[in-house]
């Protein structure tokens, strides 16, 4: 891998003796990493060991997973480099919490958080370009997260529209790349000597909207995954000299895990700088990253809260289009929790809202909660997110194992299953390693095939 002159300079002055032991961890192969879906009822993967731990946090593991895997069709694995796993580990996301992944795409952050979170209180996480939104969404929807948003937003606006709402918001920054060099070599062309100064501009300006975002006595975590001081301890630098109600707090670094203290000098002298953290590459096995954790001062007793946003008031279904719905449930997940208080139309899909979900009129949504399915004529027609999302052990006789019947292929293939199993007409919970991995509707012995199009190979 060639390096830029200008880079190699850089951090050999900045470095001194220590930049031999980086550049040459540069050219050296990198980790691969993933984290366990605890959502999940089975989470003993299939195709992956567990003897090899990331040295920090619960489900962080050193493989590489196998994109069309079962462990990956099923969200009981998300494939995360592993120096990233350890941003989420700082965010430490409490249940019942409102946590805002603030750019988010494409999802590893935001799934660890849904982990920690466990189905309690709200996720938020946005990300401003659709298409990368549309990849949020989706890896959102496999990991089974029930209890979050996807917007697609710039941040001036969703500060607008919630103000001071959010317990924890993290903003994993758009940024150089520069810890990503020997994974993503593409992230070379891009880079100049002006580039990280480009960066910490544009992460100023996010900042300047994620600040309104957190509300009094919460926190801001910033990361990056970036060598560069210019982006790392100078931005945050810039943050609490500008915005002095946040204090830079300190991050835990386990012992053995190589992860070191930010750099003081590398900015204005700030000795509290050192309570941030840095991931270097000849340090541990992972990419580069930088993690500072801020809290914002509690409310004066002279100023006056925010004004809480309106709840999110739930759609007026017919009574035919809730009986459709009540019978669908009964039938096949009569261990799920309807709570018809949180349902929400969009067009004919129907959708369960997080718990106490704020008003979303003022937002560009792409999921809104757990999407239940969709009301068609004279039926309800139950959303693959559904599959991925409930316990199989609440769907009662309507489930067929693949493993146990051998028809996993079959499946995936998109196929219709012949079986003689006793099911009832109607929809039947299809599942692999004894996690939901799609629907499939059985009439007069056939199983036919709900596997999305676009996931069968």
């Amino acid at each position: 891998m060639d390096l830029p002159q200008a880079f190699i300079d850089k951090y050999q002055d900045l470095l001194g003796s220590a930049s031999g032991p980086f550049l040459q961890a540069l050219q050296e192969p990198g980790q691969k990493g993933f984290r366990i879906n605890p959502l999940k009822a089975q989470q003993t993967p299939r195709d992956l060991s567990l003897t090899k731990k990331v040295p920090y946090g619960q489900w962080g593991y050193f493989g590489q997973v196998a994109g069309k895997g079962i462990d990956h069709l099923t969200g009981l694995v998300y494939s995360q480099e592993p120096s990233a796993q350890f941003v989420g580990e700082v965010v430490n996301a409490k249940p019942g919490e409102k946590i805002l992944d603030l750019a988010a795409a494409p999802g590893g952050k935001s799934t660890h958080i849904a982990s920690q979170l466990n189905g309690q209180g709200l996720l938020w996480t946005n990300e401003i370009f659709f298409a990368r939104a549309k990849i949020l969404s989706e890896n959102i929807e496999r990991f089974g997260v029930k209890n979050a948003i996807v917007s697609s937003m710039d941040a001036s606006d969703l500060a607008k529209a919630l103000p001071a709402y959010f317990d924890k918001v993290l903003l994993d920054a758009p940024c150089s790349g520069e810890g990503m060099f020997r994974k993503d070599h593409d992230a070379i062309q891009y880079w100049s000597a002006y580039y990280p100064t480009e960066c910490a501009m544009r992460s100023h300006e996010i900042l300047e909207s994620a600040v309104k975002l957190v509300r009094p006595g919460g926190e801001l975590i910033y990361s990056t995954c970036t060598f560069a001081p210019e982006e790392d301890e100078q931005t945050i630098a810039w943050l609490v000299k500008h915005y002095p109600e946040f204090t830079i707090e300190a991050i835990d670094r386990p012992a053995g895990s190589g992860i070191q203290a930010g750099r003081p000098e590398w900015a204005d002298g700030n000795p509290d700088l050192a309570r941030t953290a840095r991931l270097w590459p000849q340090d541990l096995p992972g990419e580069g990253h930088f993690v500072a954790r801020l809290k914002k001062a509690e409310l004066a007793e002279d100023e006056r809260p925010v004004k809480a946003p309106k709840a999110q008031k739930p759609s007026k279904m017919s009574q035919a289009d809730v009986t459709l719905m009540e019978h669908f449930f009964q039938e096949s997940l009569p261990g799920f929790d309807l709570d018809e208080s949180r349902l929400r139309t969009f067009g004919d899909r129907v959708f369960l809202l997080p718990v106490d979900c704020p008003d979303l009129s003022k937002t560009k949504v792409l999921r809104a909660g757990l999407c239940l399915g969709t009301l068609k004529k004279n039926r309800f027609e139950p959303d693959h997110a559904l599959a991925l999302a409930v316990n199989p052990s609440q769907a009662g006789k309507q489930v067929y194992d693949l493993d146990a019947h051998d028809d996993l292929a079959t499946y995936i293939h998109g196929d219709v299953i012949n079986t003689k199993d006793d099911l009832q007409k109607g929809f039947v919970l299809m599942t692999a390693n004894g996690n939901g991995l799609g629907w499939a509707k059985f009439v007069n012995g056939q199983l036919k095939n709900f596997f999305p199009k676009g996931l069968r190979y």
